[in-house]
């Protein structure tokens, strides 16, 4: 360390007990008026380190200006001297408006507010040393921001750097946070600075400070002290390094089990919105739609048109033309509230759109699956190079209103907003299926088809009627699916294709026609996904002995999302085979079934 750090080290609790005192009687400002004043540069230097750690929006700018030459010392017509700042335009004469340093107001006369001339005034000056200390003083205006987010993020970074010599600062603070937040990431940078402290009682200290904190950042400082300690054959600090990082280790096991379950119940939820329309058109009324991909791609491009229509509006080529649609240029909360209105838009676009195609394929096909399937896969193709030609073959840009943007953070558990909307979403679209399928007439008539489609049409049920609305009762829950993935994923032609596979898994292993099935088997599915991705990487390694497929699954544990398919998928099939029928058998008096 040289002369000047060491120089600081020294001065700065000295300067940081003064500022503590001039808190109570001076403001920032006044400060820096005093410094200014001051005729030697030991005194401004002190004024100026009296600063260090005090959140005040005025520093900053006056600082700049001390340092550009733009502070002056005026002195009044009785010899008292004022230090101001002169800011604005010059006018013919070449003078300027002038604040008082110490209020922040304009300098004033007999006559009212002065106008000076910078040549007839003296600059304040400054030296090397004092802008040195402006910039530490600088260094440290965040911890007392009045953002407690702000003032956080100002200690993670000061803690992270293990800077010996901002140890003063941080300590000072200490007893004046009030936040709680800050307050434990407060004590968790002094405790990672104290582990560069050359005495064994201090690191011990801050080890056991880190081991209660067990925070996840602090593991490769504690990691860097045990191999420091073990070199230096330590054993004290060693000893404790290893109970700290044992710790830290726990806690780590604990935030990827409960952030691997919350992932696996979201990416269920994902899967449920995607499943439950086809639950309805393929478990209810036995009809193979490869185009409900297509139908969630309905639902997320009707969001995006939404979103441009309370813009500036969006101008789509349509079969040679170009089909303008203005835009109501809302701004701020209006137009964040765009996804509200996206959601019913999305399930009517693609309840109509499936309605259209079960009059115009659909109800053509019934009873004939294999026709009904090669029929909808055209469809499919059909619609996605109508995408291609209506909106481009590149992904569209969907951006997420505000209340979805971000996340929540309990016990270094991140709880995205989007992910947790999508589970009350998930929540509330299954109690609404509930409602619709058992307190309604549409429902009734639902389920006296799905048991016995002929008696239902002879007792005097218009059962193509029946079969339309619930084709696209189907496809509407699809859209609504749609909407939500376009807040968690890009929008594109291929969009549905990527979720087709795994809403029929869902649907097959839940039971054809249970919508309570449907509910387990996409939760069980989405978990069991989540947690092979998060311990494949882990226990494939340690497979290595076993004969023939030992390298193979390490090979594969390095992509472990993909091998987490490939296992569910075979354990899908290894299920069906013992249970055909999936986990709940749909029971119908029909006798086609």
């Amino acid at each position: 360390m040289n002369f000047l750090a060491r120089l600081i080290r020294w001065l700065l609790p000295l300067l940081l007990a003064a500022g503590t005192a001039a808190r109570a009687a001076d403001t920032p400002r006044e400060v820096i008026a005093r410094a200014a004043l001051a005729e030697d540069s030991a005194t401004q230097r002190q004024l100026i380190g009296s600063l260090m750690g005090r959140g005040d929006d005025a520093i900053a700018p006056l600082f700049e200006a001390w340092r550009t030459d733009q502070l002056f010392i005026y002195a009044a017509p009785d010899g008292t001297k004022v230090p101001v700042q002169l800011t604005g335009p010059k006018d013919e004469a070449g003078t300027q408006a002038a604040l008082r340093i110490d209020t922040g107001a304009a300098l004033t006369g007999p006559s009212g507010p002065l106008r000076l001339n910078a040549a007839d005034l003296t600059a304040v000056e400054h030296t090397a040393a004092l802008r040195r200390a402006m910039k530490a003083v600088l260094d440290l205006a965040d911890l007392a921001a009045p953002d407690p987010a702000k003032r956080v993020l100002a200690i993670q970074t000061i803690g992270l750097t293990q800077d010996v010599e901002k140890l003063p600062a941080l300590q000072a603070r200490t007893p004046l946070e009030t936040d709680a937040r800050a307050k434990a990431v407060l004590r968790e940078a002094v405790a990672l600075i104290q582990l560069k402290d050359e005495k064994n009682e201090t690191r011990i200290a801050a080890l056991t400070a880190l081991k209660e904190l067990h925070s996840l950042s602090t593991s490769d400082a504690i990691k860097r002290t045990l191999k420091e300690a073990e070199e230096a054959r330590n054993l004290p600090v060693a000893a404790a390094a290893r109970e700290a990082l044992r710790a830290v280790e726990n806690h780590r096991s604990f935030v990827d089990f409960f952030g691997t379950l919350f992932r696996g119940i979201s990416l269920g939820s994902i899967l449920l919105v995607a499943a439950l329309g086809l639950a309805i058109t393929f478990g209810l009324m036995r009809v193979i739609n490869m185009a409900h991909g297509e139908m969630i791609a309905v639902g997320a491009y009707t969001t995006y048109l939404v979103q441009n229509i309370f813009g500036t509006g969006i101008t789509i080529p349509f079969f040679g033309f170009s089909l303008g649609i203005p835009g109501l240029n809302f701004s701020g909360g209006v137009y964040q509230s765009y996804f509200l209105a996206a959601l019913p838009c999305s399930f009517i676009a693609a309840a109509l759109v499936g309605i259209g195609l079960e009059r115009s394929v659909i109800r053509f096909l019934y009873r004939r699956p294999l026709e009904s399937l090669l029929a909808t896969w055209g469809v499919s193709l059909v619609l996605q190079q109508c995408f291609r030609l209506m909106f481009g073959a590149n992904n569209v840009q969907v951006s997420s209103p505000v209340y979805l943007s971000g996340n929540w953070t309990v016990n270094d558990i991140i709880f995205g907003w989007n992910r947790v909307f999508v589970v009350g979403f998930a929540i509330l679209i299954v109690f609404g299926m509930w409602l619709v399928l058992t307190k309604t007439s549409l429902g009734l008539l639902i389920r006296a088809s799905m048991q016995n489609r002929t008696m239902a049409s002879c007792m005097g049920v218009r059962t193509e009627r029946v079969n339309m609305l619930t084709f696209g009762l189907g496809s509407g829950l699809a859209g609504l699916a749609g909407a939500f993935l376009s807040q968690i994923g890009n929008v594109g032609p291929s969009l549905g294709q990527g979720y087709i596979i795994d809403s029929f898994m869902v649907v097959v292993v839940g039971g054809v026609g249970s919508i309570g099935g449907t509910i387990l088997s996409a939760f069980g599915i989405g978990g069991i996904d989540q947690v092979l991705q998060q311990y494949l990487p882990v226990i494939a390694p340690g497979l290595g002995w076993v004969p023939g497929i030992g390298g193979f699954l390490q090979n594969l544990a390095q992509d472990a999302a993909v091998f987490g398919k490939i296992l569910v998928l075979a354990g899908i099939i290894l299920f069906l085979q013992w249970r055909p029928a999936g986990l709940f058998v749909t029971r119908s008096r029909s006798l086609e079934d």
